[in-house]
């Protein structure tokens, strides 16, 4: 029997790895776009369609919830029931739900809709990913795999901004939901001749484990919104924070005496799972809570429009698909934990520059230049993060690793922006203008981003 260490080292994809690859990639920056494509359309979309000022966010917040609470559960019930074929399943609805949104003629199936893709996301996301790391082997190939993806998902988050704002002013909203179902039909056409199914054999699912976590997330989520929306001492917020506490700390308890756990405790205390969790979330909340930051510098400080504050986090985007690019090499060369730790790093101190934005539009030259390389930095981290998160774990655990780190990956999408634009909130009542709000959560930022280089740096050098 051959063991892993005994394997030969390749570092050359065959012709069809690199078809799987490239399907599995379109996949997931088709799901990137879908994050971040409707956000420009928002005002548009409430006015064709009727929605209330207090409904429109749950067009976001729908899509949120559902992404966000129900991927830990998908990715292991990928892991039991094929990974392919949950990956062809929610491409289908996706498409499906994609179709009804374009199609939408009131706020009720638009809602539904966005909803239904959340919940298509959450399936797809973890199984491709798996499918990803299942189908390269732990070492160079994998981390290549895995680089492109963290690049392209990054760069899909930009280009949804962009792209909703194009097909919006040129053809209209309902193209946003449109432009999915091509791109679902050709994955769905030539996955399964690329694809082989992969699955752990004889497993039960653990219903009281799947619940409690699933509703925890459900309420730690929905509080994030709410605080985003009303601030962190609101009472639903903190009611939601409650209910989401305890039904985690049930799940805690239910997975120590399941005899088939959810998500078995042993990979909860791996220190590349709890570290490598905890940097991905550190540089999800703040890169997209960065972008949030800066949209409100350029708008409402600089006065640029929507559109061109869009085409300026085009650089941003280019920082992180050469991230991307590059990120397996330098984990090749400097090793996987001064990668992660590197990468935070440069995300910080680029971020920490922002502070010296002023008033005048010649700064726009420093916060092109600082978005751009604190996105390679923060490239560079994920790639890490990914790579961290999902080694040392046999085949029959990659789902529910894959899992975890798409779960950290949307929660820390989600808590990003609330945070953030609570501390905005606090300088600007305090008596201070948008600038300053603004550079105080820069700060902010730029600490929680040093703090986690810190924290990982030293905690993946313990034995």
């Amino acid at each position: 029997m051959t063991t892993t260490l005994e394997r030969p080292v390749t570092t050359r994809m065959s012709g069809r790895s690199k078809a799987v690859l490239v399907v599995l990639l379109v996949a997931q920056f088709m799901l990137a776009v879908d994050f971040s494509i409707l956000n420009v359309a928002l005002p548009v979309i409430g006015e064709g369609l009727g929605f209330t000022l207090g409904g429109l966010q749950w067009i976001a917040t729908g899509f949120a919830l559902a992404a966000a609470g129900f991927t830990l559960l998908a990715g292991r019930v990928a892991d039991l029931f094929g990974r392919r074929r949950l990956f062809l399943g929610g491409m289908a609805v996706l498409a499906i739900a994609s179709l009804a949104g374009g199609l939408a003629q009131t706020p009720e199936i638009l809602l539904i809709a966005r909803v239904v893709q959340g919940l298509a996301t959450a399936v797809v996301t973890p199984a491709g990913l798996s499918l990803l790391t299942t189908s390269f082997p732990e070492g160079p190939l994998r981390d290549k795999a895995l680089g492109l993806n963290g690049a392209l998902m990054s760069a899909g988050f930009t280009a949804g901004a962009v792209l909703g704002g194009l097909l919006t002013d040129l053809l209209s909203w309902r193209w946003a939901f449109f432009i999915n179902v091509p791109v679902a039909v050709a994955v769905l056409v030539v996955a399964p001749m690329l694809i082989a199914e992969s699955r752990v054999p004889q497993r039960k699912l653990d219903v009281p484990g799947a619940v409690t976590v699933t509703g925890g997330l459900l309420a730690v989520v929905y509080g994030l919104t709410r605080a985003g929306e009303h601030g962190f001492t609101e009472p639903l917020a903190l009611a939601a924070f409650a209910v989401g506490a305890v039904l985690l700390v049930a799940f805690w308890l239910v997975e120590r005496r399941a005899g088939a756990p959810l998500v078995p405790v042993g990979i909860l205390k791996r220190r590349t799972v709890i570290w490598g969790n905890l940097a991905g979330l550190i540089a999800f909340a703040t890169e997209t809570s960065l972008v949030f930051l800066m949209t409100l510098y350029l708008q409402q400080v600089l006065g640029y429009s929507a559109f061109a504050t869009g085409l300026a986090f085009g650089v941003l985007g280019a920082g992180t698909v050469v991230g991307g690019v590059i990120g397996a090499r330098v984990i090749a060369r400097i090793g996987t934990r001064a990668a992660l730790v590197g990468g935070l790093a440069v995300q910080a101190v680029a971020t920490a520059s922002l502070v010296l934005l002023g008033a005048d539009r010649g700064w726009l030259t420093l916060l092109l230049a600082a978005t751009a390389l604190g996105g390679v930095g923060n490239m560079v981290a994920i790639v890490g993060f990914m790579v961290t998160a999902t080694s040392g774990l046999p085949d029959g655990e990659q789902g529910l690793a894959t899992g975890l780190a798409t779960m950290t990956q949307q929660v820390g999408i989600t808590m990003g922006i609330p945070v953030m634009s609570a501390v905005v909130a606090a300088g600007v009542a305090g008596g201070g203008s948008v600038l300053d709000g603004v550079g105080t959560a820069v700060l902010v930022n730029a600490g929680l981003v040093l703090a986690a280089a810190v924290l990982v740096g030293v905690g993946l050098r313990r034995k």
